[in-house]
């Protein structure tokens, strides 16, 4: 029993002995792990300021090519689910707007050169608002928007 004991103590010794050399060598960053978080733009209260943030500019086209999917009613504003794709080309950036919330900035995806354009995710509405979808290709902004009408209790009024 103390034999099983001590050859447990000694195996969590050397591997996190490793670790810290790992750290200390710069070989392994924490820091490159975690998810980048775009403060201003998270917490801007419009939409103009929220994409100026995140993408550089505001200035938006619809277009089409865009297809927003979320249900025309949300019985539960806490999780209404949303799925955006696009047949547009190297696009890099997909971001997702609640235009009613007080912080409309609500999901934001990194895409990378072999990506497929589409993201589903589910995003929390506080009430009835468009649910818009903007998309970056090169150093445009093409976007696209669907109503979302949100109840209360699940009534559908």
């Amino acid at each position: 029993m103390i034999d099983a004991t001590r050859r447990i103590l000694l195996k969590g010794s050397l591997a996190a002995g490793s670790v810290g050399v790992a750290v200390a060598a710069g070989l392994l960053t924490p820091r490159l792990v975690l998810a980048e978080w775009n403060a201003a733009a998270f917490e801007s209260k419009d939409v103009s300021a929220a994409l100026k943030g995140l993408l550089g500019s505001d200035a938006m086209e619809t277009n089409d090519a865009v297809v927003v999917k979320a249900p025309d009613i949300a019985e539960n504003g806490a999780v209404v689910p949303v799925t955006v794709e696009t047949t547009l080309s190297d696009i890099s950036y997909i971001a997702i707007i609640a235009s009613g919330n007080a912080t409309p900035l609500v999901a934001s995806f990194a895409l990378g050169a072999a990506a497929m354009p589409f993201v589903s995710t589910r995003i929390k509405m506080g009430k009835t608002a468009d649910v818009v979808a903007v998309v970056k290709q090169g150093d445009k902004l093409f976007s696209n928007a669907k109503n979302v009408k949100v109840t209360i209790g699940g009534c559908g009024g």
